[in-house]
């Protein structure tokens, strides 16, 4: 059995080294072109042991069939089977050579019809000249291994590939570019030099230096965990941004759920009619709003009945609300709210919610400041007209990621992964704090700063082992 990537030598100019990979990178389906990467030292030999040049540019260029391939030079052939000769497909193909390709060497791309019996024919005829199938995420593992980018900005890779919204795109390209891994690093080299101080008190006791030093000691340690607070207060807005959230959409029958789904999905996907108890199952629906990626979810309207299937809608819809992130609570604004909107009030007491007051263009009965909302913010719109639409959507946008919200050049933590050695780390450097304010020895104090440091080097994974590393990477799709 081959041995992952990780265990792999180095060569003699000290560069990772292993067998040559390919994959199909490029989506199946039906598409205007599909793309097959080849990387390793033998990419760029195996790629001209199939592919040909057209006739007229190996004229221009004064080539055999096999004889070059010109760096970063886009080259117009066939793929064909050198048994036989047999063509396979149409081709383009280009040659990145290392280490200035995006996993560090020798790379080259073959741009073939998107077919998949062509991809897996093409696959197939480079593995059978010495190439070896890519493992999950094995091409942004050799870009980490080789330098080119970190374990932070591989993890982003992922979470580009994957964005659902706008948000979450713009989110992991910054991560990506590396504002994060900045970060990190920079607080990592403020406890560097704070490991390098204590170490030096340690090493020299003679000197009478340790009282002058506990005061400073503590006041950057304190300003290094107010800067780790910082990042975590983060952590819920840089989840949704990259994760999207859940909104339920509750209320009695017809009250106008249904109409505010398709409002918000800007087309006709529920079913609207006056009939009270039309919507009996929940409908999921994705869609962007503000930038952040949504899954909205119309539930059966919460009433008592005795109608079986009506029931079972009922318990789904409440279970619909308990998982949801925010509760929309829409009620009838053209009437007095009645007893079921008073127990729907108290069923979502204590969640995050919204009171919607719906039907406004109906003439308004019931108003957003009526005491049963608990202090709730309340947005009055009308779902069949738009109106109030934008100040409903700037509501949801507050309860979500409060006022203050971040904008895009922030640096926000976004992966679990990360909150969670960031949340260790923060503990660590408010033991330290506490160790200083103590006067404990600095032997103490040192053990704490240095487990921050590890944990932070984890993120970048300067200090991630192997199970860490194999485990990011097994989450990449294939080809990437």
């Amino acid at each position: 059995t081959r041995q992952p990537f990780l265990y792999r030598g180095m060569d003699s100019r000290g560069k990772m080294k292993g067998d040559t990979i390919a994959a199909i990178s490029t989506a199946y389906g039906e598409a205007g072109i599909g793309v097959i990467r080849i990387s390793g030292e033998e990419a760029r030999d195996i790629a001209l042991r199939v592919f040909v040049p057209a006739a007229k540019e190996r004229a221009a260029h004064k080539e055999g069939p096999s004889a070059s391939l010109i760096p970063r030079y886009m080259h117009y052939g066939h793929i064909c089977d050198p048994l036989d000769g047999r063509v396979l497909d149409e081709a383009l193909c280009v040659y990145m050579p290392g280490p200035h390709s995006y996993t560090g060497e020798d790379v080259v791309e073959i741009q073939c019809h998107s077919s998949l019996m062509s991809l897996r024919e093409i696959l197939a005829l480079l593995l059978r000249c010495g190439a070896e199938p890519a493992e999950r995420g094995e091409f942004t593992k050799r870009a980490f291994l080789n330098g080119r980018l970190d374990l932070a900005q591989a993890e982003a890779v992922m979470d580009l590939i994957s964005a659902r919204s706008s948000a979450g795109y713009g989110l992991a390209l910054s991560q990506m570019q590396g504002s994060l891994s900045s970060r990190i690093s920079a607080i990592r080299a403020e406890l560097l030099e704070e490991l390098v101080s204590m170490s030096v008190n340690m090493d020299y006791p003679d000197e009478d230096i340790e009282e002058v030093m506990y005061d400073d000691l503590r006041k950057r340690l304190s300003a290094i965990n107010d800067e780790l607070l910082e990042l975590l207060a983060s952590a819920e807005e840089g989840k949704i941004m990259r994760e999207g959230v859940k909104i339920a959409l509750i209320g009695r029958p017809n009250v106008g759920k249904s109409s505010l789904l398709n409002r918000f999905l800007r087309e006709e996907r529920s079913i609207v009619t006056d009939i009270p108890g039309t919507t009996r199952d929940t409908v999921e629906e994705s869609a962007s709003l503000r930038g952040i990626s949504v899954s909205f979810v119309d539930t059966a309207g919460i009433r008592h009945s005795e109608d079986r299937v009506e029931m079972l809608g009922i318990e789904r819809s409440k279970a619909a609300m308990d998982s949801a992130d925010l509760v929309l609570l829409i009620l009838d604004g053209s009437s007095e709210p009645g007893p079921e909107d008073e127990e729907l009030l108290s069923l979502c007491r204590g969640r995050r919610r919204i009171i919607v007051i719906n039907k406004s263009d109906a003439g308004l009965v019931t108003e957003p400041e009526n005491g049963l909302y608990d202090g709730s913010p309340a947005a009055v719109i009308s779902a069949s007209t738009g109106d109030g639409m934008e100040e409903l959507e700037d509501a949801i946008e507050g309860v979500l990621l409060g006022e203050d919200f971040r904008r895009s050049e922030d640096v926000l933590l976004s992966n679990t992964r990360h909150i969670e050695l960031v949340r260790r780390a923060q503990g660590e450097i408010a033991q330290a704090v506490e160790q200083t304010e103590l006067a404990a020895a600095l032997d103490f104090i040192e053990i704490n700063v240095h487990a921050a440091f590890d944990l932070l080097g984890e993120i970048t994974g300067e200090t991630a082992g192997d199970e860490i590393i194999n485990e990011v990477f097994a989450r990449f799709c294939l080809g990437k």
